[in-house]
């Protein structure tokens, strides 16, 4: 396949000791070469790639359909404070809460991590935020917050089972509330 590319004869050099036109000049396909396009057909899938295609796995794609973070559910007031512990309390389940302030850069920087944890035990451990600067202090202190230095707690039965304090680094914290979390023996 032997193509030819003209350049265009209204390029001007920006060299001033060579001509100001520049003529026209063919360079072959040796020199230029389109893109190839591969076409990847898995069961139920096709994909068109460009470039290298280094790794595709698809059988673990069709297979593991969950979800890669779980937003954390605001809670607002006092009132969706107790429904979420009565809907936790009637299905049997645990219930870790996240208590930040949108202000705070630890709370920002932490809470995709936390998501992505979340969706490690989805849906079987429901996990939750407050914004304490949102919410009544009257539910900041029943709740048992002490420290504000991004408190995760982990509630069962509609009292609280364990804490995190959560004002070190992102990755010790995470492992501290997944070993939380299996230290409850909810898996």
């Amino acid at each position: 396949m032997s193509e030819i590319v003209n350049l265009s004869p209204s390029l001007r050099s920006l060299n001033p000791k060579i001509s100001p036109l520049v003529p026209p000049r063919q360079l072959s396909s040796s020199f230029y070469q389109q893109p190839r396009l591969k076409f990847l057909s898995f069961p139920g899938k096709s994909i068109l790639a460009t470039g290298r295609v280094r790794a595709i796995d698809a059988r673990r794609q069709e297979v593991d359909d969950s979800p890669v973070s779980v937003e954390l559910g605001p809670i607002s007031s006092e009132s969706h404070f107790d429904e979420v512990m009565e809907e936790a309390q009637r299905v049997d389940e645990s219930v870790v809460i996240v208590w930040m302030a949108a202000w705070c850069r630890k709370c920002i920087y932490l809470r995709p991590k936390l998501e992505k944890l979340a969706a490690e035990f989805y849906p079987r451990l429901r996990f939750y935020h407050v914004d304490v600067n949102a919410v009544p202090y009257k539910l900041v202190s029943r709740a048992g917050v002490t420290v504000m230095n991004l408190p995760l707690l982990l509630w069962r039965d509609n009292q609280k089972q364990a804490e995190v304090i959560g004002g070190h680094k992102a990755h010790f914290v995470v492992n501290e509330v997944r070993e939380m979390i299996e230290n409850d023996s909810i898996t």
